[in-house]
């Protein structure tokens, strides 16, 4: 009787295991805040989402957008890092949190840049938003112009730091939008990766409001916020391997509950997804037939680039096949295109690249082959 006992609790265990093991990641982690997404930042690939499209106020987060504008001013050459800003009376205002700009005062864009990212100086985004666009509202018609760009539907900007104001929205997806485009240039983090540093010769201590600077393996940004209405917010970006996740929380209850999430969200990304970069297809081909050409054949490449985002252990079920066009004919112009390559695991599609041919293939014709042989019949 024991033994029957003992084995049904066995059975009934493990069934409650099996059943633990088919719930999904996604079931499974348990986000607090109302708004969440995580993505990977190279493919654009949403890999949880928690009201993702809702449309809420996001606070200082808004400064990801700031950056960006700043960042492509910088490498368009319209401004550079020792370019001098002077504070307006309405920069110095700004209120919120700030470095406690005076009206007159002069920073480079260097150490203005280093504000926003590590101190989410609203005074400073204020005075880069007018050095760049000459006010603060054309600035923001910028940003605006930029979200639209990207697809971010959910977002209307207005103003440049994410203080509350009506109107003043966006959404965890967006966030993830706008985070993504920032990591296209690498300076910006090296702000977002500061913890502790100075302004004014040392005379301004600036501390991260990124506490997961301190306590996260692989952390590289990106920014936080809050604010009343938007409560605590974060788009956290941390980097393993080759991987850089992008995990955003918006309307958190408090600043614990902001960095648990995030964390919990990186975390889920990093165990169970890996980004693989695609390896030659496995029936390479490097030049394929032409008819009708002064050359028999052509000689052609696969344009790979990019990387897949795969749950683990689908690594080693990657397939792939080249096919090729019939009947290509001359004139073969460089870069056109003369088959595909399929990447696959299992029947899922993971990605599809051109093959391309590397050189020009002429057309046949009489005076060509003509002077072919009388070269030819001249060097004998």
């Amino acid at each position: 009787m024991f033994k029957k006992i003992i084995s049904c609790i066995l059975v009934l265990y493990f069934a409650v295991y099996a059943v633990s093991l088919s719930v999904s990641g996604e079931e499974a982690l348990n986000i607090s805040a109302p708004s969440a997404l995580l993505m990977e930042q190279e493919t654009g690939k949403v890999i949880f989402a928690k009201n993702a499209h809702e449309k809420r106020a996001c606070a200082s987060v808004t400064k990801i957008m700031t950056l960006c504008l700043i960042f492509e001013a910088l490498e368009s050459g319209k401004i550079s890092y020792d370019s001098i800003v002077t504070a307006s009376p309405f920069a110095a205002a700004a209120g919120g949190s700030d470095i406690w700009l005076v009206e007159g005062e002069q920073m480079t864009v260097h150490d203005l840049i280093k504000a926003i990212a590590v101190a989410s100086a609203n005074d400073a985004s204020v005075a880069m938003a007018e050095f760049v666009s000459g006010s603060e509202q054309s600035f923001v018609k910028s940003m605006n112009e930029k979200a639209k760009q990207l697809g971010m539907k959910d977002t209307v900007f207005k103003n440049c730091n994410g203080l509350d104001e009506d109107g003043h929205l966006t959404s965890a997806y967006d966030v993830a939008l706008m985070s993504r485009e920032l990591m296209k240039h690498d300076d910006v983090f090296e702000f977002t990766s500061i913890w502790l540093d100075y302004l004014r010769d040392g005379a301004t201590q600036i501390v991260n409001t990124n506490k997961l600077l301190k306590s996260y393996d692989g952390i590289t940004g990106l920014k936080t916020g809050t604010t009343s209405i938007a409560g605590c917010c974060i788009s956290a970006t941390a980097k393993r391997d080759d991987m850089h996740l992008i995990a955003v929380v918006l309307g958190a209850d408090n600043t614990t509950d902001r960095f648990n999430d995030a964390a919990a969200l990186l975390n889920y990304g990093f165990a169970n997804y890996s980004a693989v970069t695609p390896q030659k297809p496995e029936n390479n081909i490097t030049s394929v037939d032409v008819s009708k050409g002064m050359k028999d054949t052509v000689a052609v490449k696969a344009e790979i680039g990019g990387k897949f985002l795969l749950e683990k252990g689908c690594e080693s079920e990657i397939t792939s096949q080249s096919t090729i066009k019939e009947n290509i004919e001359a004139p073969v112009t460089k870069g056109t295109e003369v088959g595909r390559v399929l990447y696959k695991c299992g029947e899922n599609v993971l990605g599809e690249y051109p093959i391309v041919a590397v050189e020009e293939v002429k057309k046949i014709n009489f005076k060509d082959v003509f002077l072919i042989v009388l070269n030819a019949f001249l060097s004998l």
